[in-house]
């Protein structure tokens, strides 16, 4: 059985990961293994220079693992993508995904602003908003419209019920 795989997705300073903390927070205290990917625009940086893994690194290994007891961290230096990270956490009950706006999955589209309400028109496999707007300024996006859902951004425990439903009867 695969993980329910759903992405929160907006654009920059919409609440994206302060939503995704909150359900995993809630879902987890429910029960549920968690895991999120977080996409990065940017080229991140995980490793610092002194560690043992930067010196790996830098000495030309293309892949690193650090093991503990309680964690593994693996550092790769090629991109991953999106379906291929899933499949690994395919032990997991629900996984959350900050951004990848473009890829296939339910989206939960945050909207801040009024402008940022083109993303729910523009993207495809949208589930439902989460609006910092009153529910009478998001526009309709079409026909779809009806059949989305809309949360305040504050209505993480509903959000979190949306999603173990999800989760046990996927649409």
């Amino acid at each position: 059985m695969k993980p329910f795989v759903c992405q929160i997705v907006g654009y920059k300073n919409s609440g994206k990961t302060t939503l995704v903390c909150a359900l995993v927070e809630r879902l987890k205290a429910g029960g549920c293994r968690v895991a999120v990917i977080k996409h990065d625009a940017h080229d991140f940086e995980m490793d610092h220079p002194g560690t043992d893994t930067y010196r790996h690194r830098a000495a030309g290994a293309s892949a690193i693992a650090l093991v503990s007891a309680r964690k593994t961290a693996v550092i790769r230096e090629e991109e991953t993508s999106l379906d291929e990270l899933i499949e690994d956490f395919c032990d997991y009950d629900v996984v959350l995904v900050e951004g990848f706006k473009q890829e296939h999955y339910p989206k939960l589209v945050m909207v801040r602003r009024a402008e940022d309400q083109e993303l729910v028109r523009s993207l495809d496999h949208v589930a439902g908003v989460v609006s910092w707007l009153p529910e009478k300024q998001v526009v309709s996006a079409g026909e779809a419209r009806e059949r989305m859902l809309l949360f305040g951004k504050d209505e993480h425990e509903r959000i979190a019920d949306w999603l173990r439903r999800q989760m046990t009867n996927p649409s």
